[in-house]
């Protein structure tokens, strides 16, 4: 929707790009938007855990990170090659 890719899954992070391999201006934007998708996802999906898994699932919570630069690698492998 938004042309956000995911890049890959480290541990428990998430890994994602925008703008790539064509850049856009407003990669920054879009990946806020992303985020904050991710976020309000989460917030819906919250009361179902609780219900199904218990109460301690409400305490869930995500942490946003993001880059803005330049690329300097990628990962050649398979067919996903980025």
């Amino acid at each position: 929707q938004l042309g956000v890719f995911k890049v890959e899954t480290i541990g428990d992070c998430y890994v994602s790009a925008c703008g790539l391999p064509e850049p856009r201006d407003d990669h920054a934007v879009v990946m806020v938007k992303f985020c904050r998708k991710c976020l309000v996802s989460l917030k819906r999906l919250l009361p179902r855990l609780a219900d199904q898994l218990g109460a301690d699932t409400s305490s869930l919570a995500m942490r946003f990170g993001l880059h803005s630069g330049s690329v300097i690698a990628g990962v050649l492998r398979g067919q996903k090659s980025r």
